[in-house]
């Protein structure tokens, strides 16, 4: 089948639009669960304009096509768009920089907007109404303009959904689905439906591999005081899974009639989570029924991770660690004997190492492996079409993580080839100051994650310096390596759901980029544990738990630059590091560990 470019993939559009009557067409970076990660069926951004990063919106008129991204993917985007006929929209936190504030500027009294609404938030979608009646903007829901110029577009996922292993999980499905229902009678409100695939999964104790890196499967869920229905494709539950499910209670109903069941609805109220359900699923609710919007209460649950389920993490981690180990000896190997590497052999040896390990099923995201300038794009990924040697002088940033089914790993390194820079090596030890200043942080329960996003940033700001992402993410329990709610970014609005709480696992990643030179981040996973403190009179405070295990490669440290603090807590993460790693290796991967643990003065 002939392969359509990008311009004329957007003249076929507009072609469309014109003969529907339409001004602009808005396209968000969703499906109908509002992921992060999606199945290729719903993959329009990539399809149309050729850009891969993970979030993207796109705005197409008859005379002005535009890509919204933020400051992770400028770069990026200005590459893959370059002759498409899509101009880059730089998103910073200035409200105005927005597709919102655009649609404002630019579309005329009377105008039609055309949204996909299976696959635009409830709350993305109230905005554009907002809109709507403000500047008498028509919107336009009930087709998908793609579908007919999308030819060979893949079907829907159908792979086999699986029930994790005993002794995994804290909390049986069955004893999640009462929790969720006692949150249901405290609130007063009688149903609740999730779309959100990570939410599912974990309410049902499920795996599934529907959707690239994410262990999940496409469904969704309904829950009342007597009733649990998945919406799910039944071929892909296999018969003792449907007798199983269906024994405990839960029905199981054609994934395609979720919209239809809700259109029935007899209950006279419904928790739906705003930015996790799709306008579609809303509009088919009888207009009698109360709408509760709030944070799906499962969230809130699986974020704080049980003691047993923070167990099994720690053992990935050190299956993790193990793999690592083996990699960068290799890897220093290979650089120190000058044997002819680019960026994509790193993914394939992460992986076969990986691979070797107990329970490893794949990798958690795309593996980013940048060197020098393609290190300067913090979700650069190299392609088979694109990739650079890595040969000569420079730093080599590898981000990687894995899926194992008793845990979810996300890690970044920076190894230096040939010979750092003093700038390099200068840069490099203020990312590691400002690492191990958020690891030292003691605060109180319930402090808003985003606070502390500056204790690892005033480092590098000090210095007139800074970086365009956050400095944490949540992770999930075998899960999606990208969970909410917490997350730690100034960038990110305070809510009632940002709270840090005891069991919470993000990431500690700060860096600094400098565009067409390199790209410096250094991360851990660290788990939110109590401390201990003298007094209890100013309430609970919580600390930091480092849960990766792999040395902090040492070449580039000024270790001048490091007080007293810095090198203690940096000599008592490797002693750890090393006292875990070292039963499990001999030889060569071990000398390595033993090289890179080894005490700083």
């Amino acid at each position: 089948m002939l392969t359509l470019s990008t311009t004329d993939k957007l003249k076929q559009l507009r072609d469309n639009m014109k003969e529907q009557g339409i001004n602009a067409w808005l396209l968000m970076s969703a499906d109908p669960h509002l992921s992060e990660y999606l199945p290729e069926h719903w993959k329009i951004r990539a399809w149309l304009s050729g850009f891969t990063g993970s979030v993207g919106t796109i705005i197409v008129t008859a005379n002005f096509a535009g890509l919204w991204v933020d400051g992770r993917y400028w770069l990026q985007a200005e590459q893959q768009l370059a002759g498409s006929g899509i101009s880059v929209q730089k998103l910073t936190a200035d409200p105005q920089s927005t597709h919102l504030a655009w649609i404002k500027q630019h579309l005329q009294s009377g105008d039609t907007l055309a949204v996909n609404n299976q696959i635009i938030s409830v709350q993305q979608f109230g905005l554009l109404e907002q809109i709507s009646q403000q500047y008498n903007i028509q919107l336009y829901t009930q087709s998908d303009l793609i579908d007919e110029l999308w030819l060979d577009r893949p079907a829907l996922p159908v792979q086999t959904v699986h029930m994790m292993a005993d002794g995994l999980n804290a909390l049986t499905h069955l004893e999640k689905i009462e929790a969720l229902r006692e949150i249901l009678a405290t609130k007063q409100v009688a149903s609740l439906f999730i779309s959100s695939l990570d939410d599912i999964a974990w309410i049902l104790n499920c795996r599934g591999c529907d959707v690239e890196y994410n262990p999940v499967f496409l469904a969704h869920l309904y829950i009342d005081q007597s009733r649990v229905v998945l919406f799910i494709a039944p071929n892909k539950l296999e018969p003792k899974l449907i007798q199983q499910l269906q024994h405990d209670g839960v029905e199981i109903i054609d994934y395609t009639q979720s919209a239809p069941f809700l259109s029935q609805l007899q209950q006279d109220s419904i928790w739906l989570d705003p930015t996790k359900v799709s306008a579609f699923h809303q509009e088919a609710l009888p207009k009698s029924v109360k709408v509760h919007h709030e944070l799906n209460p499962s969230t809130r649950l699986k974020a704080s991770k049980h003691p047993l389920e923070i167990q099994h993490i720690r053992n990935a981690m050190l299956k993790d660690g193990i793999a690592l180990c083996h990699f960068f000896t290799w890897l220093e190997q290979a650089i120190s004997e000058k044997i002819e590497l680019n960026e994509l052999d790193i993914d394939k040896k992460l992986t076969a190492y990986r691979a070797q390990q107990l329970g490893y099923i794949g990798p958690s995201f795309a593996t980013i492996a940048g060197f020098n300038a393609n290190g300067a794009q913090p979700h650069y990924r190299a392609t088979t079409e694109q990739f650079s040697p890595i040969h000569g002088h420079g730093l080599l940033l590898i981000d990687s993580g894995a899926q194992y089914h008793d845990g979810t790993t996300d890690i970044t390194r920076v190894v230096e080839v040939g010979q750092a820079t003093a700038q390099q090596k200068k840069d490099y030890t203020l990312v590691l100051k400002a690492h191990i200043a958020l690891s030292q942080a003691v605060f109180p329960e319930n402090l808003a994650a985003p606070l502390l996003d500056s204790i690892a940033r005033q480092v590098l700001w000090q210095q007139g310096l800074d970086y365009r992402h956050g400095t944490g993410h949540g992770v999930g329990f075998a899960l999606n390596v990208h969970e909410g709610p917490q997350v730690l970014s100034y960038y990110a609005p305070i809510t009632a759901d940002s709270a840090l709480k005891a069991g919470m696992i993000v990431s500690n990643e700060p860096g600094l980029y400098h565009d067409g030179q390199y790209g410096i981040r250094i991360e851990n996973l660290v788990t939110v544990q109590n401390k201990v403190v003298p007094t209890a009179h100013y309430g609970q405070f919580l600390h930091f738990e480092n849960l990766t295990l792999c040395p902090i490669h040492q070449q580039c440290i000024v270790k001048e630059l490091l007080n007293e603090s810095e090198k203690q807590w940096l000599n008592n993460y490797h002693q750890s590091v090393y006292h875990s790693l070292a039963p499990y290796l001999t030889g060569s991967a071990l000398e390595w560990l033993t090289h890179q643990t080894q005490m700083i003065q």
